[in-house]
Order: structure tokens, then sequence, then C-alpha cells
């Protein structure tokens, strides 16, 4: 008997130590996103409760911003600072253990102390499904994905953003979940994109080699989506 509790307790230890390992093993904001961390021209940044809030020059609408799995959240900030700039306010989500799944809400206490007219959901990755997951259930006005593809039924104006040369992305996967979206669909594909340049955190395990920069990726990025949601509006 002694000797189960004994093989119990190692096998807890182990298990927990893999979960720490684990939650602590993410891509990090790389140094050009932290020199966003301030803010820019016409865009300020500020900590808000779950994240940061990126305020530009626009009052009427906010996208609220799921990040990828196990990447900090702040390597979103160069292009996040763009859709500000050009007139939609965003909410970057800091998300617990760096993975959507477990905020996948956030999006509730956002929408719940602020004022906005019109809220859009997006997310890269992972982060995307979480977001149509929040959107299939919730009155938001839109949503955007960014290399990922919904799990469940929506009836909301979506556009989708992957680059042609993302290797992550399961292509048989996003088109076998087009049917889900019931709404317009918007989709878009970056020439030489790949998956990770969405944000600023370095090379990803397994995606493709990109044929142009991140800066050129989120710029083609930023405007897309400023585009979808002034036809929205």
């Amino acid at each position: 008997m002694k000797k189960r509790y004994i093989i119990l307790i190692i096998i807890l230890i182990l298990i927990i130590g893999f979960s720490v390992y684990y939650v602590n093993d993410y891509s990090h904001s790389d140094s050009t996103a932290l020199s966003y961390i301030n803010g820019s021209e016409n865009v300020s940044v500020t900590h808000a409760s779950n994240g940061l809030f990126i305020d530009g020059k626009g009052n009427d609408t906010a996208l609220i911003f799921y990040p990828g799995a196990k990447v900090e959240y702040s390597a979103y900030l160069p292009l996040m600072n763009q859709i500000a700039a050009q007139g939609v306010d965003v909410y970057l989500v800091q998300m617990p253990f760096n993975l959507a799944f477990f905020g996948q809400n956030i999006a509730d206490d956002i929408i719940k102390n602020s004022n906005y007219s019109h809220y859009i959901m997006s997310g890269h990755s992972l982060g995307g499904v979480a977001a149509s997951g929040y959107a299939s259930k919730h009155d938001v006005d839109g949503l955007v994905l960014l290399a990922a593809y919904p799990s469940e039924e929506i009836d909301k104006p979506t556009l989708s953003i992957y680059g042609s040369e993302d290797k992550v992305l399961n292509l048989k996967s996003y088109n076998d979940a087009r049917p889900l979206i019931k709404a317009n669909f918007t989709e878009h594909v970056i020439n030489g994109g790949n998956h990770a340049q969405f944000g600023n955190y370095g090379l990803q395990k397994g995606d493709g080699n990109a044929g142009i920069n991140s800066t050129l990726q989120q710029n083609e990025t930023a405007s897309e989506i400023i585009n979808f949601i002034n036809k929205l509006f």
C-alpha cells in the first residue's frame, strides 16, 4: 500500500512539473513588438485588467483580439497599433497561461466595462478558434480570423486572412469548417505570408518560409481588417 502511494506521489510530481514547464514554454515578444508598449504617434497604449488597451482616433468600434496559443500577447502590438491608428481601437487580451481557451469569455468584461457601438472579435490561430467560439454565442458585430477557423456555427460577418506560405494552419480542417460560417464570408490570402508573422515573436516550428517580411504582412492585414469593418458600418 505504501509503495502505491509513493508511485502516485511520483506521478503527481511529474504531472505538476510537466505542467509548469508547458505553460512557461512560450514564444516571447521581440524587441520590435516591445517598442510599441508605450504607444506611437496618435496611438496610446494603457494597461487594462485583461491586457492592453490600444487607443487611436476611433471611438465607435473596438476590436477584441485573442493571441495565438503559447504566444506572449504583446507580440501583436505592431499589428494592433496599425489597426488603432486607422480608426478601430483594440483590446489586446492577455490570456491565462498564454492559452485562449482558459479565457474565452474575457470579452464579457471588456464589453461590460466599455462603451462602443460595435465590437469585433478577432484572434490568431487557436486564439481565433476561441474568439469564434465567443462570437457564436454573443451579440458582437463581426469576426476576424487570422490563420484560424471556427469550431461552431457563426452567424456574424466573418473575415478570414492567412498567408500563402502558412504550414501550421491545417487547410483541410480550414476548408471543412467553412460551412459553419452562415453569414457573409470574406477570405484574403496574403501572398508570401506565413503563420507567425501576424505577430512579432520569431520563427514558429513547422511554419513555412515567408516570402515577405512581417511589416508587409501586417500592413496588408491591417488594411484588410479596416476595409472589412468599414463595409460593415
